[in-house]
């Protein structure tokens, strides 16, 4: 089916006990057994959930996988993924990720034997030569956070394949809508559910997507092992949310792409970062693999005290963590989502002090530019 079409009704169905259309909340612990070894398919709850089902179902048919398996937040299920090597493993990782993925290897699964290699994935090359004979695994975030570097996801996979490696793809800042990696040959997607797909900036959230049996079969085993699922209710929401991903994903791309023009052409930013610009240097890269260039803008302000007076003076852009939501959001990567990267390392991807990162939302486009001016004319 089409894209909304599926958003709407995949994985769920009329609740057929009273023939309810919104999939319910399932807020139970347990569930009653007929009898001894005989049960409906439900024993526990952190098992198994008609809820937590329904979204798995739901977003795996988006990102055209088979298998989805929902935890309670994005880095549950970057944890999630470590299941997947053992002590004495090396895993070659984009270098410009989420500040929370970094925090979570390089400062503590190294703790427990992982060796990790953090390189330019935006040039193959730079994954080639990282590679060891214990590498098992080929990790890429594209675009990244919050510098919008784009990796070529079919090069990945043809790495990933000649040496053996898993590959995984965080595909938060896409979302399904604008980039499915698993068409590509990717083996496994990670969202952080919080952000795009639920949109509302309401709940915490993760997923995993796979076609890959084997790979869905451990995943499945440490979702309920280690015990870290998202609630009914939390489940129940981002399947709200999914039914407007297309026409919500359709608005955030439309004011990020007015907003990051503006920002370029009257020349208040000294360099401003979106894939949808042809300044972007892979922004023919983005026309091949994405079917839309997202709502997240970046821009360098050249110095510390333009950047905050931006940061601190803008009313309808809120300064906060998180993105993807409906509400536009701004943010200081160096000193908020991105502070446990060392300071060196920022400066060689350029995330300088100065660079400030814009969730543009669904507001009218011209509250939000001159929301953006009346800060810098302060």
């Amino acid at each position: 089916m089409g894209f909304s079409t599926d958003a709407i009704h995949e994985g769920q169905i009329p609740e057929p006990i009273t023939g309810a259309v919104i999939t319910p909340i399932f807020q139970t612990s347990t569930y009653a057994q007929y009898e001894l070894g005989k049960s409906t398919g439900f024993e526990y709850g952190r098992t198994h959930n008609p809820t937590r089902q329904a979204l798995e179902k739901n977003i795996a048919a988006l990102e055209k996988g088979k298998y989805g398996i929902a935890f309670a937040s994005g880095l549950a299920a970057t944890h999630a993924l470590m299941s997947l090597v053992k002590a004495g493993d090396h895993i070659v990782i984009s270098n410009n990720v989420y500040g929370g993925t970094y925090r979570l290897y390089e400062l503590n699964m190294k703790n427990y034997g992982l060796d990790f290699s953090w390189v330019d994935t935006t040039d193959l090359k730079n994954i080639e030569q990282a590679i060891k004979p214990n590498t098992k695994m080929l990790y890429v975030e594209t675009p990244t956070n919050p510098m919008l570097n784009i990796t070529d996801l079919r090069g990945v996979t043809e790495i990933a394949r000649r040496n053996n490696l898993i590959s995984v793809c965080d595909n938060t800042f896409m979302s399904p809508y604008f980039q499915n990696p698993l068409t590509f040959g990717i083996d496994i997607v990670l969202h952080s559910t919080t952000k795009y797909l639920n949109g509302h900036s309401d709940i915490i959230g993760g997923i995993l997507v796979t076609s890959d049996e084997k790979l869905h079969e451990r995943l499945r085993y440490i979702q309920n092992a280690a015990g870290g699922v998202p609630s009914p209710f939390d489940c129940w929401l981002v399947l709200r949310s999914t039914k407007t991903l297309a026409v919500r994903m359709k608005q955030h791309e439309a004011n990020a792409i007015e907003l990051a023009n503006f920002l370029e052409q009257s020349g208040l930013a000294k360099k401003v970062i979106y894939p949808g610009l042809k300044s972007h240097p892979q922004h023919g890269l983005a026309k091949q693999q994405m079917r839309g260039f997202g709502g997240m803008v970046s821009a360098d302000f050249g110095d510390i005290e333009t950047a905050k007076k931006v940061l601190n003076n803008v009313k309808i852009f809120t300064l906060a963590e998180s993105l993807g939501g409906v509400e536009s959001l701004i943010c200081h990567p160096a000193s908020m989502t991105h502070a446990s990267v060392p300071k060196e390392e920022r400066d060689k991807m350029g995330l300088t002090d100065s660079l400030v990162r814009f969730s543009v939302g669904i507001e009218d486009i011209e509250d939000l530019i001159a929301d953006v001016k009346q800060a810098l004319e302060k």
